[in-house]
This record gives C-alpha cells, structure tokens and sequence, in this order.
C-alpha cells in the first residue's frame, strides 16, 4: 500500500515537471514570435513593482534593522565594531536581500498571476481569447514573465538600500557614525564577485515565479476550489525552487570566487 502511493506521488511529481519543462519551452518559442505585447508587459511590470513595494519597504528596513541589533553585540564583545556594517551589507547583498525578496514576491506576485489566470480560464475568457484570434499564450505569458524576470532584480536592489538604510538607523542608536563613513564601512568589503552572482540570480528567481505562477493558473482545474489551488500551489512551488535555485547559485559563487582569486 505505502509502494503505491509513493509510485503515484512520483508519476504526478513526473508529470507535473514534464508539463512545466514543455511550458518554458512553449514561453520561449512565443517570446520571439510576434506581435509583441510591449504595453501589456509594462502595465505587469508596473503593477508588479506597486503592488510589493510597501511590503518589501517595511520587510528590509527590518530585516536591516533586526540584523544590525542582533550582531552588534557580538561584534563588540570581539571588538570588531567597526566591521559591524562590512559584515551587514556582505550578509544581505549576497544572500538575505535576495532570497527574502523573492519570497515576498513568491508569495504575493506568484498567488496574484495563479489566481489571475485560474479564473481567466475557470470564466473561459483564455478559450475566448484563442478563438477570437488573440494569442493568450504571448499576451497573458510572456508578458508577465518577462515583468517578473526585469521586475524582482530592480525590486532587489531597492530593498538592499532600504536595508543599509535600516542598518544605519541601528548603528546610530548607541553614538553616532556617520552616513558617508557608514556607506564607505560597507561597501569596502564588497566586490563584483559578491555582486555578479547576487544579481544574475534575481533574474532566475523572477523568471521561476513568473512562469511557475503563470503555468498553474493557465491549466487550473475548473471551479473556485481549482482556482485557491493554483495560486496555492504557485506560491509553495516556486518559494522551494527559489531555496533550490539559491543552494545552486552559492556553490557556483563559490567557484567563482575561487578562480577570480
């Protein structure tokens, strides 16, 4: 009995990554295919960046906040205060401010695309539009793909600045630094090996939530339920690929910074 539900656990978890590999190829046959939808992409690209932007605002001011408090201490008690900021902006450009970020947008984009599209096709308004002569593929996916892909990048780097920011705020509770000798504190540590990788990866986590998002809610099941399905299972899916994506992405940083150094 437990042989059989492990084989059928299997054979779905097959068949759903045979579905989504045959869905990016089909996004990339479409991306190059004309007409391209350049104000669809835009109109995403902004709701996208306005809808997370307060969450992402409030998480990383936070997030800088709470890291800078928690480390202090410990760097005082070695004293190594001054390494305090170094230590920050390493932390969060490397790895904090883009695995939370794409999680924030997993969450809040990746629901959004799956119930958006679930309920497209639930009212039948994908079918309407295949047979008015409208491709939905390219103007309901490839736009919000591509939005998600050029969006979570430049929503990184926001919230790496909200952050240092935050970080800042921390450092100045107890005595005084100032901003141009905190910036130079934390960005002196920094190189392009620390960048280079950090920002490629943004790119594979916006390109994952976009089309995991957008390939739950296309093919969602009929009815409401098949609808909260999608966009649950659009948010549970791509926040694990994204920790996937991310153990990938260090062990090649790794390398990286090996061989530049």
């Amino acid at each position: 009995m437990q042989n059989s539900s492990d084989s059928d656990g299997l054979n779905k978890f097959l068949i759903e990554l045979g579905g989504l590999s045959r869905f990016t190829v089909q996004f990339f046959r479409e991306l190059f295919r004309p007409p391209y939808e350049h104000k669809e992409f835009l109109k995403q690209a902004y709701q996208i960046g306005l809808s997370t932007l307060p969450l992402i605002s409030i998480t990383a001011f936070i997030m800088g906040l709470v890291l800078t408090l928690q480390s202090k201490p410990v760097m005082a008690e070695f004293g190594a205060e001054s390494w305090l900021p170094g230590m920050v902006s390493v932390s969060i450009v490397r790895e904090i401010g883009p695995v939370i970020t794409a999680l924030i947008c997993a969450g809040k984009i990746g629901s959004g695309i799956g119930a958006e599209l679930g309920s497209m096709r639930v009212t039948e308004q994908i079918d309407a539009m295949d047979v008015s002569g409208t491709n939905p593929m390219n103007y309901l996916v490839v736009t919000r793909v591509l939005a998600t892909t050029f969006m979570i990048p430049i929503l990184v780097f926001y919230a790496d600045a909200v952050s240092f920011y935050g970080s800042y705020l921390a450092v100045n509770l107890q005595g005084f630094t100032s901003f141009p000798l905190f910036m130079s504190l934390a960005f002196d540590p920094l190189h392009f090996y620390d960048l280079i990788p950090a920002t490629i990866k943004t790119f594979f986590f916006g390109f994952a939530i976009g089309i995991i998002g957008c390939y739950k809610g296309y093919y969602s099941e009929k009815g409401t339920e098949g609808v909260g399905r999608a966009a649950n299972s659009a948010v549970v899916i791509s926040s694990l690929v994204i920790f996937i994506m991310d153990l990938i992405a260090v062990q090649l940083a790794d390398l990286l910074n090996i061989f530049m150094r």
